[in-house]
């Protein structure tokens, strides 16, 4: 039988559990937010170079329910100027999706790369005018690869069950 060419792949997981594929975002929230200015005022004086500034991203999830998960996904922005720190910035942002009608090997995927990707936007806008608030200029994080950084947790996960204890 030949493949319909406006088929759109859903219709298998349809087919083999009876529901449509289903990926809604239920809420999202700040699950916690810190934001540290240890030398303000003096921090925010005019400075000749920017900062150096190290941001770190984290995704974790869990299972709410059988369709139901928790995304939460943490930023973290450190500015120095040399040893001084300028600001400290951490969000946990969350937000609870329901997944429903899809094959099993594509949830994980899901959590960790599309549901991210959905409320990442958010959390960037909070960390933004949190740095904005503090006196900085608006910390505009750059848009993050959550399949890249997926496949590398995926990766790592790999190695590490093929180490073998002694």
């Amino acid at each position: 039988m030949a493949k319909d060419p406006k088929s759109t792949g859903t219709e298998g997981a349809a087919a083999s559990n009876g529901e449509a594929p289903q990926l809604s975002v239920l809420t999202q929230y700040v699950k916690d937010l810190s934001f540290e200015s240890p030398g303000a005022p003096l921090s925010l004086r005019p400075r000749e170079k920017a900062p150096a500034i190290n941001i770190n991203v984290n995704v974790n999830a869990n299972p709410l329910s059988e369709t139901d998960y928790d995304v939460n996904l943490t930023l973290t922005a450190i500015a120095k100027d040399g040893d001084d720190v300028l600001f400290n910035v951490e969000l946990v942002y969350g937000g609870v999706f329901r997944i429903a009608g899809f094959p099993q090997e594509h949830v994980m995927p899901l959590l960790f790369v599309e549901c991210p990707r959905l409320i990442f936007p958010f959390a960037r806008q909070i960390v933004a005018e949190c740095t904005r608030n503090g006196g900085f200029p608006p910390l505009m994080i750059d848009p993050i690869d959550f399949a890249k950084m997926f496949q590398q947790r995926i990766a790592e996960e790999k190695a590490k069950s093929q180490v073998k204890p002694n």
